[in-house]
């Protein structure tokens, strides 16, 4: 019997060690899927110009140029706009490497989809895209992955094999995750954590589905006036409208807690999405609240349109800005 438990033994560890290099690879081949299909579209649709989405951080001023379409209204100069009648930008000396974070929100509740994908495998699909695209112009990312508290923090690097490290990182959270839920999410932990890591100006991307705890807004706000976020929030069709399909269990995901409801009952249905409503409107006057950009990916959306689309309205905000700004000059 002594050599038999060893023997077992073993096979668990073997197997252990296989599991992790089968999922080192699942994240490799789910890479090389996304430069495949959602990069290369991208390079076509954007056309390499990247500012729409992030930028570097000015350190001097370099000259002085007439306004173009995709610059940002702050870095205007009124004075010589007002002396030639003509919008001017300041062209500043950029960093030549630019610093991106991922704020990553893996709580139990980003495991939910209706359909084939779940919010985390959309998550995963959207941080292999832009850290791909940044890494392979020479910029650094790096990330905060929080589960029911901060678990890892990744410092900003180049390279595809970091992209990777950061994938897998997020899968490795997936797998152990348990079959015991978690907490409530409270992001506010996550937006302090990322306060006090993000020392250097960024671009800080917070990709969550803001089902959290209350109290997130303010550490959300402080972290804006700092640096440029860009929160990306998860949702699912499913929780915002409930279809009928008679008795059915919702579960927190979260706590566990479980609850049978009919949505047969009409009346259920039309209060499930008033309430989701009211939600959806407290949220996105939050994120408004804190001066952040909102790019709102469904788990049924599609990657490459959701990401030209949000670069085609971030577009559209600079140009209002500066017809607003025109208005309020003359």
């Amino acid at each position: 019997m002594k050599s038999w438990w060893p023997n077992r033994r073993q096979p668990a560890a073997n197997d252990e060690a296989l599991n992790a290099q089968a999922a080192a690879a699942g994240v490799e081949r789910a890479l090389r899927r996304l430069e495949w299909t959602v990069i290369r579209r991208l390079d076509g649709l954007l056309q390499g110009d990247y500012r729409t989405l992030m930028r570097g951080t000015g350190l001097d001023l370099a000259d002085l140029r007439e306004y173009q379409h995709h610059d940002d209204v702050r870095h205007i100069d009124w004075n010589v706009t007002a002396r030639l009648q003509v919008p001017h930008v300041r062209v500043f000396t950029e960093d030549r490497e630019m610093a991106a974070w991922f704020v990553l929100d893996l709580s139990r509740s980003v495991d939910f989809g209706s359909g084939p994908r779940a919010k985390r495998e959309i998550s995963a699909g959207f941080v292999g895209v832009v850290a791909r695209l940044l890494t392979r112009h020479g910029n650094r990312v790096g990330a905060l992955v929080y589960g029911s508290n901060l678990e890892a923090v990744i410092p900003p690097r180049t390279g595809r094999a970091h992209v990777l490290h950061i994938l897998h990182a997020m899968e490795r959270r997936a797998e152990v995750r348990g079959a015991k839920p978690g907490g409530t999410t409270r992001l506010a932990e996550l937006l302090d954590a990322a306060g006090s890591v993000i020392r250097r100006r960024s671009t800080v991307f917070v990709v969550s589905d803001f089902l959290s705890a209350p109290g997130w807004e303010r550490p959300l706000g402080r972290l804006a006036l700092r640096h440029e976020v860009l929160a990306v929030r998860l949702f699912d069709p499913l929780e915002l409208e409930l279809p009928d399909l008679g008795l059915v269990p919702l579960t927190d995901a979260e706590t566990g807690e479980q609850l049978w409801v009919d949505t047969h009952d009409g009346g259920f249905r039309k209060r499930f999405t008033r309430l989701a409503r009211e939600r959806e409107d407290a949220l996105r006057e939050a994120l408004s609240r804190a001066g952040v950009d909102a790019l709102e990916l469904s788990t049924q959306d599609d990657l490459v349109e959701a990401i030209v689309r949000f670069a085609e309205l971030r577009k559209r905000r600079v140009r209002t800005g500066l017809a607003y700004a025109k208005a309020v000059g003359s």
